[in-house]
């Protein structure tokens, strides 16, 4: 008998980490399947009781995303409190060390005395292991992570700087595998590669594509995307929308969600499919950008919107369709990079 398959799929948000533990041998519906808070969130937490009680902090570990972290470092020093940082756990706040500093953050190599330790770190596979095993589940040998990855950049946008990487890739030929890496990793993309380093050997995938590729293991939206169709994925801090065809993006989108009003969201969805959104326009009210390949030719099939991620709600009242892939919005990251793992090494997925 050939041995079960065990994957454990970890989409890092700004708000949840969505957690998957795939067995071959069993339905999606026996999985074990955890929402729980990520981990910029609960770093933000730590800080914040530190800040209660008056205490310096010493920002530790690894690279990871900012969000609430990074507003919990400035709540801290507006309290008029000291931060201190490693050089690495200094990156989460800006890869250059200058910024960082002109913060107010000291950037030292050792713990300073008297300052409580802050462990950064998208994925803290110890205590998944531990919760896990209070259930007698073992961790699995292999691991995919999807994390929202800007890219390093010293001087330029990390706006700017992101959209250069999804530009390359829609010019060259759009194809979602190419947002999926392993040991080809690019050595740009830091925050992915801390995740590897976390979990050794993950496959790491961008969290827009993880929720695009998860939306697809939803059978209509599947069945929609092999003429072509619109994938929104609006997720706590990002909104990603695609221009799909098969496996192929033809045109994208990014913007924070926060920006976004339904009505302003409508705008952006429908100059995307008429081809005419530009880079510009999306970059000037602080969005990352947007982009059209030149073979893209506006259709009636992509008039057909799909819309996953927590703040779907923001498009309710558009009447687009709520993918459920596999009966679980929440999970659509998850199933996203159990199909874009198993593609990668040459296994069937739904949706392809």
């Amino acid at each position: 008998m050939v041995p079960a398959e065990r994957v454990l799929a970890v989409d890092v948000g700004a708000g949840t980490q969505d957690i998957l533990l795939w067995e071959s041998d069993r339905s999606y519906e026996n999985c074990v399947q955890l929402v729980l808070p990520s981990q910029t969130q609960i770093v933000a937490g730590r800080i914040r009781r530190q800040t209660a009680a008056r205490r310096a902090v010493y920002l530790t570990g690894a690279l990871m995303g900012g969000g609430a972290s990074s507003e919990a470092v400035a709540e801290h020093l507006a309290a008029g409190l000291a931060v201190y940082a490693s050089p690495v756990a200094a990156k989460t706040l800006h890869d250059n060390p200058r910024r960082v500093e002109a913060l107010g953050v000291r950037i030292v190599a050792e713990q300073p005395p008297g300052a409580v330790p802050i462990v950064m770190g998208d994925l803290d596979p110890a205590a998944l292991g531990q919760a896990l095993a209070l259930f007698d589940v073992a961790l699995p040998a292999r691991f995919a992570v999807a994390v929202f990855d800007h890219r390093e950049s010293r001087e330029l946008s990390n706006r700017r700087f992101r959209f250069q990487h999804l530009r390359r890739l829609i010019e060259a030929g759009g194809d979602l595998g190419g947002m999926v890496y392993g040991d080809d990793l690019p050595p740009y993309l830091t925050r992915m590669a801390a995740a590897r380093a976390a979990l050794p050997g993950a496959t790491v995938m961008d969290t827009g594509a993880a929720g695009i590729w998860g939306a697809l293991e939803d059978p209509l939206v599947a069945g929609h995307a092999r003429e072509g169709a619109t994938l929104v994925n609006i997720g706590n801090m990002h909104t990603f929308a695609v221009l799909l065809r098969g496996r192929r993006m033809l045109g994208l989108f990014e913007h924070h969600t926060h920006l976004l009003t339904t009505g302003r969201l409508q705008e952006l969805v429908e100059a995307l499919r008429a081809g005419t959104l530009d880079f510009e326009e999306v970059f000037a009210e602080d969005g990352h950008g947007a982009i059209v390949h030149p073979d893209y030719r506006p259709a009636p099939a992509f008039d057909f919107v799909a819309v996953t991620g927590p703040n779907r709600a923001l498009a309710r009242p558009l009447g687009w369709y709520e993918a459920v892939p596999h009966g679980d919005m929440m999970l659509a990251g998850p199933f996203g990079l159990i199909a874009a793992t198993r593609a990668r090494a040459g296994g069937d997925s739904a949706g392809m």
